[in-house]
């Protein structure tokens, strides 16, 4: 007689569940993708390419029609005139051609040769535009009476003028130009001491006082969740609030902190905390300190009580200290 075994595996029903789970996951893995992940990629990619702020967008091709020469009657002579340029000055576009629909009334002269009338339309074959490239290609022309009483202008008809350009974006041209441009700057050691001042110390300083706010709170007393309620008040109210009332609060001319400071004798004159440096710094740190040390409070208490109060029994018969 064989000795029954548990079953090895998952079963139908626990697949069953995963592939719930991840149908149920996917909404919010594609929510992250596209919010965080794509844009951390495509500034990683931006930053290997030889691009500039005009490089953003791909080349394209620019056209502008119109009469000179004013006519007023039969028989007139005038030039029919296309501006042309490229609007980059970098990339060049290829096999540019240029189409437009020609006006009854207007005899053509002497036609550029890259271009040919056949049935009412005007077709030009302007090769390759290197870039920063401007043209103006002109058409003689003798005005009939046919075109004066019709009250046309030439530009009624929009002018299609085609080519293919790459984008540096898509291009296969990578440079590392870009960092060696950030990292043999005056200012790059100035900004990254600020932005690490401002990580470092804002982190730190939101999780102490996040740990602190949580050990508050984490005990039983009357107007506890009204207390509770005051701590998330810097995190849920709206940044554009709390930054401007802070303003208010330091303002050197008009605020509250520094009428206190000076009627206390702390200082003889107002104090400029958002203009001056390095107070600026520090008070922009502080601000964010308060701002975001509820989100680390709500981790922390909900970690603290649930704690079993038979460990902290242990730690007290072990001799533990309050701050252990």
């Amino acid at each position: 007689m064989s000795e029954a075994t548990p079953p090895s595996g998952t079963g139908p029903l626990a697949r069953r569940e995963a592939r719930l789970a991840w149908s149920l996951l996917f909404p919010t893995l594609a929510a992250v993708s596209l919010v965080v992940i794509l844009p951390l990629f495509a500034v990683f990619w931006i930053s290997v390419k030889p691009v500039e702020l005009g490089d953003l967008r791909a080349p394209e091709t620019f056209a502008r029609e119109d009469l000179r020469g004013k006519p007023q009657q039969a028989g007139d002579e005038a030039t029919v005139r296309y501006r042309l340029r490229n609007s980059s000055q970098d990339s060049a576009i290829t096999g540019v051609v240029l189409i437009d629909t020609w006006h009854d009334g207007l005899v053509p002269g002497e036609i550029d040769p890259r271009c040919t009338l056949d049935a009412g339309t005007l077709t030009c074959d302007l090769g390759d535009w290197e870039g920063g490239y401007r043209e103006t290609l002109t058409i003689p022309v003798t005005v009939t009476q046919d075109f004066l009483d019709s009250g046309a202008d030439v530009d009624d008809t929009p002018v299609n003028v085609s080519g293919r350009a790459q984008s540096v974006l898509t291009s296969g041209e990578f440079t590392l130009e870009n960092f060696a441009d950030i990292f043999e700057g005056d200012e790059f050691w100035g900004v990254l001491g600020v932005t690490l001042f401002y990580t470092i110390f804002g982190t730190i300083g939101a999780l102490v006082m996040g740990l602190f706010a949580a050990m508050l709170l984490n005990h039983s007393f009357k107007g506890q969740g009204i207390l509770r309620g005051l701590y998330l008040f810097p995190y849920v109210a709206p940044v554009i609030a709390v930054a401007f009332a802070w303003i208010l609060l330091f303002d050197p001319f008009s605020g509250s902190a520094n009428a206190l400071l000076v009627q206390m004798g702390v200082t003889e004159s107002a104090i400029n905390f958002f203009g001056q440096r390095p107070l600026a710094l520090i008070m922009v740190t502080v601000f964010e300190i308060w701002r975001y040390f509820p989100l680390s409070f709500l981790f922390i208490l909900a970690r603290m009580q649930s704690i079993d109060n038979d460990m902290y029994e242990a730690a007290d018969m072990d001799g533990a200290s309050p701050l252990q």
